[in-house]
């Protein structure tokens, strides 16, 4: 852990928590599994690679942090951290929000009006709800998803 938080990949008090790690964990802890089952297929979760095509508002961390924090709540999903990073010149965002049920990640081309997101949730979080949030604030002309069942099992 400290090799990444010298990297800045990992802050010692992460912002804006949701639940406490300790009490993430202990509520973790009560359930026996976090796979799902669906469709009769039992897997680990749902995950989504969602590209924003013609979007807007893909230069400014703290908006991008904000907007998917607001969609990870509107999938069911508990935040415990998250770190975004804005590169120069062209502005682009990199970042994630780290969840008790896994993350979404972003990675943005202003330049390019693009953006790539990665959302990955287990257990009774349902991810395409996360998407309508991101619609909003980046305003993307082109929704492109690709979804994948991790995990299965059988």
């Amino acid at each position: 852990m400290n090799a990444l938080a010298q990297l800045g990949m990992v802050s010692d008090l992460p912002s804006n928590i949701q639940m406490s790690p300790v009490s993430a964990i202990a509520a973790m802890d009560e359930a026996k599994d976090y796979f799902v089952e669906k469709d009769g297929m039992k897997f680990a979760g749902v995950h989504l690679l969602v590209d924003l095509w013609d979007a807007t508002n893909l230069a400014d961390p703290d908006l991008i942090d904000r907007t998917l924090r607001e969609a990870a709540l509107a999938a069911g999903a508990t935040i415990l951290h998250s770190h975004f990073h804005h590169f120069t010149p062209n502005g682009g965002v990199s970042g994630v929000v780290v969840l008790a049920e896994s993350h979404i990640s972003i990675h943005t081309w202003p330049e390019r009006d693009f953006a790539a997101v990665d959302i990955f949730m287990c257990g009774a979080c349902d991810p395409h709800l996360a998407i309508p949030v991101m619609q909003r604030t980046f305003q993307a002309l082109r929704v492109d998803l690709d979804e994948q069942r991790r995990g299965r099992i059988g």
